[in-house]
């Protein structure tokens, strides 16, 4: 059903569509946001190395900030986290010689962008 406005109703009439549109879309973009960091903080759990299990489980996605328009989640290991870069990318033995890598933050925040970008794109495309 359409509606018929006078020129002088229709900046108001155009700004309140687009103002829903931006609304809807925000909204959509914290869902996809909030799924993606979970993603992420899920991999990093599944991949990371275990010994007893602590690291693994301490992983944990907060929220750091958010508004109406902006949501920024971050994903953290608020116990352990000393022990990331080490596990992470490696490091020196006390008695000399090297620990190997065990990559497990990096591909979970590749797959983490690109699962974000895909909601992304499909949440304005539809």
């Amino acid at each position: 059903m359409s509606k018929t406005y006078s020129i002088d109703e229709m900046a108001d009439a155009i700004n309140k569509g687009l103002q829903e549109y931006a609304d809807l879309a925000a909204t959509e973009m914290k869902s996809a946001v909030r799924k993606s960091a979970r993603t992420v903080k899920e991999q990093i759990s599944e991949n990371a190395p275990v010994r007893t299990g602590k690291y693994a489980k301490s992983w944990v996605a907060k929220t750091t900030e958010e508004n109406s328009q902006k949501l920024v989640q971050t994903v953290c290991s608020p116990t352990r986290y000393m022990l990331a870069h080490l596990l992470e990318k490696g490091h020196a033995k006390r008695g000399g010689g090297r620990v190997a890598a065990k990559p497990h933050i990096a591909p979970a925040e590749e797959a983490g962008v690109e699962l974000l970008q895909q909601l992304i794109e499909k949440a304005l495309s539809d």
